[in-house]
């Protein structure tokens, strides 16, 4: 089913056409946007979020919660959000340079901006090659054959469920409605993007129901594709976090540095060239999960606070993005809801 889309300007743009037709004002042409898409703003930021839609929608594959995609956001001049790639291809795992400029991902890793992902799929193990499991915030889907489940794989969807998203001054709120009997699992899954009034913030608010007979046990990430003013990765930016960070495997030294509680780019990274890593130190509680990524040179930055701890944290950065992806717990039993919530607040300090 299509989303539902409920706008509180339906009766000013009533109102606008009722004067177009008594030829009071003259027509303006607006572009089409080439996806469906709304816009939140206030008086410090403007964000673009891609609407589910499984006909129509700028991510359709079986990855990424197809839900609160943000296509840009804008703070004072800075670009935070946009595209990482140049193209995609349905034959590339995961992501391949074709050249010193373009940069080709797969359809399952081809999203933007703050992008989520419940990694663990239920019910694929237990099912047969032909049957069904259940990847939260994308649907019912169809098991290939014997090979074990990967995120980069395209597999079938039999169902997306119901998706309604309902638009209000400075919020979109998203409900995805889904049940398999075959299986026993079911949920619904609400998301909100909320700005906060008068301050550069954007609030991401989720809630878990299981109205299934199976407990969803997943944990749940933001892969965070921060592009920043589309700068190369490299010795601008520096990743901070509350805790001393612990790295079992460092990375090399020609690339990058971890100091207490900082990591920091030794080089700018071309090619193939690439930072991941694991971090660990972060503590049992929700404070752990306060971190902050900022381009040193020209001051923008974002920190990202959560309400839940870290289960993991991984970091992730080539030439044109750096992702650090906070994982938390969202294991929800049969009649009982999670709730969990991330807050991005944009900044930028004086440049030094």
């Amino acid at each position: 089913m299509l989303p539902r889309i409920v706008k509180p300007i339906a009766t000013m743009f009533a109102f606008l056409i009722s004067l177009l037709t008594l030829g009071a004002v003259s027509p303006v042409q607006t572009p089409t946007p080439r996806y469906p898409e709304a816009v939140l703003s206030n008086d410090q930021i403007r964000v673009r979020v891609y609407l589910p839609d499984p006909e129509r929608g700028f991510y359709r594959s079986t990855r990424f919660d197809w839900s609160g995609v943000i296509a840009s956001l804008e703070f004072q001049g800075h670009q935070y959000y946009g595209p990482w790639f140049t193209g995609t291809d349905p034959t590339v795992r995961d992501f391949i340079y074709k050249s010193d400029t373009e940069l080709v991902a797969s359809p399952q890793s081809a999203i933007t901006g703050p992008a989520e992902e419940f990694s663990r799929p239920q019910g694929f193990t237990e099912a047969k090659p032909g049957g069904t499991f259940v990847k939260v915030g994308v649907g019912v889907l169809r098991k290939k054959d014997d090979a074990a489940y990967s995120a980069y794989a395209n597999y079938d969807i039999v169902s997306t469920g119901q998706w309604e998203v309902e638009e209000s001054p400075g919020r979109i709120d998203f409900v995805q409605t889904l049940s398999d009997p075959l299986t026993g699992y079911g949920y619904e899954y609400r998301k909100t993007l909320r700005l906060t009034k008068g301050r550069p913030e954007l609030a991401i608010e989720h809630s878990l129901r299981n109205t299934g007979t199976k407990p969803i046990e997943t944990p749940q990430y933001n892969h965070n594709f921060l592009t920043l003013d589309r700068a190369t990765t490299g010795p601008e930016f520096a990743i901070v976090t509350p805790f001393p960070i612990q790295v079992p495997k460092p990375p090399d030294p020609a690339f990058a540095a971890v100091r207490g509680n900082e990591i920091t780019y030794a080089k700018t990274l071309t090619g193939e060239e690439r930072v991941t890593f694991q971090l660990e130190g972060y503590g049992k509680d929700a404070k752990s999960y306060d971190i902050r990524v900022e381009n040193r040179k020209t001051g923008a930055g974002v920190r990202i606070t959560g309400d839940r701890p870290l289960a993991r944290l991984p970091l992730w950065s080539i030439r044109s993005v750096i992702s650090i992806e906070p994982f938390v717990d969202v294991t929800t039993q049969p009649g009982q809801t999670t709730n969990w919530k991330l807050v991005y607040h944009y900044y930028k300090n004086p440049v030094k």
